[in-house]
C-alpha cells in the first residue's frame, strides 16, 4: 500500500460525502421509524467497552476481529464493537433486568472490524436492527421478519427476499433420526454449508444428502423437507415456518436453505437472511437466539434482526434526485426565508456578490413572491 500521501485513509475506509451521506441518513431514519412505531425503544450504547465483558458476551461472534488497545486511564483493555447485539445483550441483563417482558429495543450506529468480509473490503459499517427479548416463539419470530421487511422496504429496498434455515437442524437429527457420532457432526455441517454431496458422503453424513435438495421457493421447499423428516422429529420446525411464512401474507418472497449454517452461529431453532433487488449480497440476518452472559451462563432467549444498509445506500445514491435548494441573495427576507426552512426547504444565503444560484447548486432563487424556479 502507498503510504506516501498523508491524506490517503487506511484500507476499508471511507469518507461518504454528501449525496452518499444525506442518503445514509435517510436510510437510517426511515428504519429507526419503522421500529419505533412498532413499540421498539432506541438505546444508545457506547462505542468502545472493556474487552473482557464485550468479548464475553460475543458467543458465535468472531471476537478477534475487534480493535483492541489500552486504556490510558484504567490501564485495562479496551475494544471497539463490532457489532451492536452483544451490547444490547448487556443492557438488557443490567440496566434493563427490571423492564417487563417480551423487552423490545432497536440501535442504529457504526460498526468497526479490523478486517473485512470476504471480497468486501470494507471495515466500517453501519448496522441497524431491533432484539425482542424474553421470546423466542412462533408469534416473536413472525413479528421480527415482518419488521425487517417493513423496515428494509421504508428504506429503500425492492422486491425483497427472505431465505429462512433451522441453524440447530444438524443437532436436532444427530440425536436420534440421523444418528452421528460426536466428531462427525461438524464434519457434516461444513460439508451442508459448502453444498457438497461427496464430500457429505466421506463424512459419513450420507442420510443428509437430501437436505441439499430442500432449497428453493419456500412452498417447494418446505414439501421437501417434510418428506425427509420421516421420524416426525422436525414436524414442530416445519410447522412453525408454515405459520410464519402464512403471517407474512406475501410481503416478501420467501426461500428455504434448512441447513444454511453461515453467519447463523449464535441463533438456535430458526434464522432468516434479507436480500432486495439490484443489492448485490446479504443486506441483513435474524433469527432466534439466547443472550450470552457475561459469567458464562445461558441468558434469556430473545428474537431479533441486524440490517446493514451499506450496500442499499449507495445504490440509492446514485439514483437520487437532487434536492431542492432555494438562494438567498444579498439583502433577502430573512422571515421569509426562515418560513420557508420551517415547511422543509433547504436554503443557501450569498455570503458575497460572487456567490450565484448556480455555483452554490440551487434550483431555485427567493423572489418577492418565493420561490422561482431556475
Amino acid at each position: 500500500m502507498d503510504t506516501s500521501d498523508p491524506d490517503l485513509l487506511p484500507e476499508g475506509l471511507e469518507d461518504r460525502l454528501p449525496r452518499e451521506a444525506a442518503t445514509a441518513t435517510r436510510v437510517m431514519r426511515a428504519v429507526q421509524d419503522v421500529m419505533h412505531g412498532h413499540g421498539y425503544d432506541r438505546v444508545l450504547p457506547p462505542m468502545i467497552e472493556f474487552e473482557r465483558s464485550l468479548a464475553a458476551r460475543m458467543a458465535g461472534i468472531q471476537s478477534r476481529r475487534m480493535f483492541r488497545f489500552v486504556d490510558p486511564s484504567s490501564l485495562r483493555m479496551m475494544a471497539l464493537r463490532s457489532d451492536f447485539t452483544p451490547q444490547i445483550g448487556r443492557i438488557a441483563e443490567t440496566r434493563l433486568a427490571a423492564a417487563p417482558r417480551p423487552l423490545r429495543l432497536c440501535y442504529a450506529g457504526q460498526v468497526l472490524t479490523i478486517k473485512g468480509d470476504g471480497l468486501d473490503p470494507a471495515r466500517e459499517r453501519f448496522q441497524c436492527g431491533a432484539e425482542l427479548i424474553g421470546a423466542d416463539n412462533v408469534a416473536a419470530a413472525s413479528e421480527i421478519v415482518a419488521l425487517a421487511i417493513e423496515a428494509l422496504a421504508a428504506a429503500g429496498g425492492r422486491n425483497i427476499s427472505v431465505d429462512f434455515t433451522l441453524p440447530d437442524l444438524v443437532d436436532t437429527l444427530a440425536e436420534k433420526a440421523m444418528p452421528l457420532a460426536p466428531g462427525q457432526i461438524e464434519a457434516v455441517r461444513r460439508e451442508l454449508d459448502t453444498k457438497d454431496a461427496g464430500g457429505l458422503i466421506d463424512a459419513g453424513g450420507e442420510a443428509y444428502v437430501p437436505l441439499l435438495y430442500a432449497t428453493g421457493d419456500f412452498d417447494a421447499a418446505i414439501e421437501k423437507l417434510a418428506a425427509i423428516d420421516a421420524g416426525g422429529v422436525l414436524a414442530g420446525r416445519i410447522a412453525a415456518l408454515r405459520q410464519i411464512a402464512a403471517r407474512l401474507g406475501g410481503t416478501a418472497r420467501l426461500t428455504l436453505d434448512p441447513a444454511e449454517r453461515h453467519g447463523f452461529e449464535y441463533q438456535t431453532w430458526f434464522g432468516f437472511t434479507l436480500y432486495a433487488e439490484g443489492v448485490r449480497g446479504v443486506l441483513g440476518r435474524g433469527g432466534t437466539y439466547r443472550i450470552a452472559s457475561a459469567n458464562g451462563g445461558e441468558g434469556e432467549a430473545a428474537t431479533g434482526f441486524s440490517l446493514y444498509p451499506d450496500a442499499l445506500v449507495g445504490l440509492l445514491a446514485a439514483s437520487e434526485r437532487r434536492e431542492d435548494m432555494v438562494f438567498l441573495p444579498l439583502g433577502h427576507d430573512r422571515d421569509a426565508a426562515a418560513r420557508l426552512r420551517a415547511i422543509g426547504w433547504r436554503t443557501a444565503a450569498a455570503l458575497s456578490e460572487a456567490d450565484s444560484a448556480t455555483a452554490l447548486g440551487c434550483t431555485h432563487v427567493l423572489g418577492k413572491d418565493g420561490p422561482e424556479a431556475l
